[in-house]
């Protein structure tokens, strides 16, 4: 089972690969689509749950989204067909650094994929590429929300705390318009419905070559949650206009 597979079924049950909760995503769309007609771009977009959500809130919203999972992409395609908003959406299968458009976009999204381009201030820059005059950035990532174990840095990498994550976005030339911290129900939530997905796909499928990897992701997964990060890690979204912008 590859890495792909392990996150489809992970994520069955919690289709917004990160932290947040419908109301979460409903209100951060309507920040970061004031219009309504806005052409949107997903950087990383998975199975397309952003974009099926926009395109199904905004009739006049076209979007596109790019990712290098084969199996999400083709969820995104048969979703978009049951939603009738296929014809307004175009999936690219390639990696998302490498992605180049004849247009500009009046919103780039990446959230909860930050790591595909090396962290958060690189894949604002390679947003930025993407955007049109006036438009916006919306990108979720995690944060510290206390002093991180030597362990947890090396799970997750050199993170910061909440305020050194905005000075940073700041002074790379972004204003933030609007955000959203995730509650820690959203966290556990989250977590939860990533290690019990997985773990109930090992169950309802003894039989499957499959089963006992799958099981022991789910173990290892929520020990880690557990026991290295559930007390220190936290999850941000936030809306960004270039400033001056």
């Amino acid at each position: 089972m590859d890495r792909e597979q392990i996150s489809r079924r992970a994520h069955a049950d919690h289709p917004i690969a990160a932290p947040l909760d419908d109301a979460s995503v409903r209100r951060l769309l309507e920040q970061s689509l004031p219009r309504g007609d806005e052409r949107v771009l997903d950087l990383g977009c998975g199975g397309g749950e952003w974009l099926l959500r926009a395109l199904s809130a905004h009739p006049r919203t076209r979007a596109v989204g790019v990712d290098l999972a084969r199996s999400s992409l083709a969820r995104a395609r048969r979703t978009a067909l049951q939603l009738g908003v296929e014809e307004r959406l175009v999936l690219h299968h390639q990696d998302a650094a490498d992605f180049a458009a004849p247009h500009a976009f009046d919103l780039v999204l990446c959230v909860g994929a930050t790591h595909a381009f090396g962290g958060l201030l690189p894949t604002l820059e390679a947003a930025r590429k993407h955007l049109a005059p006036g438009g916006r950035v919306l990108v979720g990532d995690g944060f510290w929300e206390r002093e991180p174990s030597p362990e947890a840095v090396e799970l997750l990498g050199d993170l910061t705390d909440l305020p050194t994550t905005l000075d940073r976005v700041v002074a790379d030339g972004w204003t933030p318009v609007h955000g959203h911290v995730s509650t820690r129900r959203e966290l556990d939530d989250y977590e939860w419905a990533w290690t019990g997905s997985l773990a109930s796909w090992a169950l309802d499928h003894p039989g499957d070559p499959d089963s006992p990897q799958a099981l022991e992701a789910a173990t290892v997964h929520r020990d880690q949650w557990l026991r290295v990060h559930r007390d220190v890690l936290g999850f941000v979204c936030l809306v960004l206009r270039p400033t001056g912008g």
